[in-house]
């Protein structure tokens, strides 16, 4: 990336990019989740069931954190906690459908908030958007598999 020949550097990139993130994040309100109960309940519905470890670590936080997270998104009804058929000493923390639909009404509303945002464009920008957002994530996506 050349920030001269383009004008914008990777400062001005990651700045754009961390107003875009906390604009969607805040457009969603459905179930009134904090940002780690949010992103812990979007994995579980996207993966499916996980150990307790593994969405700790996944999540990048401690095991006694997640821990704490899980019971209070188990009383609020968002998850549940299920016997490890594969290991029968272990537990699986799964979405509940309640969880599911709060995380779809979530989605839906952060796309809505994004969408509006892209409206807002001139047309090349939108187009721009179009093809560098899903450019970006594929590029994650590699980077994650290589890893």
């Amino acid at each position: 990336m050349d920030p001269v020949a383009s004008g914008v550097s990777a400062e001005d990139l990651i700045l754009a990019t961390e107003q875009m993130v906390r604009f969607v994040r805040r457009s969603a309100t459905t179930g009134g989740l904090s940002t780690a109960a949010s992103a812990t309940l979007s994995r579980l519905s996207r993966e499916g069931p996980l150990r307790l470890t593994e969405l700790a670590r996944a999540e990048g936080v401690s095991q006694p954190n997640m821990t704490q997270l899980v019971t209070r998104m188990e009383r609020a009804g968002l998850v549940r906690r299920t016997a490890d058929h594969t290991d029968g000493r272990g537990v699986l923390v799964e979405a509940t459908d309640p969880g599911v639909e709060v995380f779809r009404r979530r989605r839906a509303e952060r796309a809505a908030a994004l969408e509006e945002l892209v409206a807002e464009l001139a047309e090349p920008e939108q187009r721009a958007v179009l093809i560098a957002l899903p450019a970006l994530a594929r590029a994650i996506e590699d980077r994650q598999a290589r890893s």
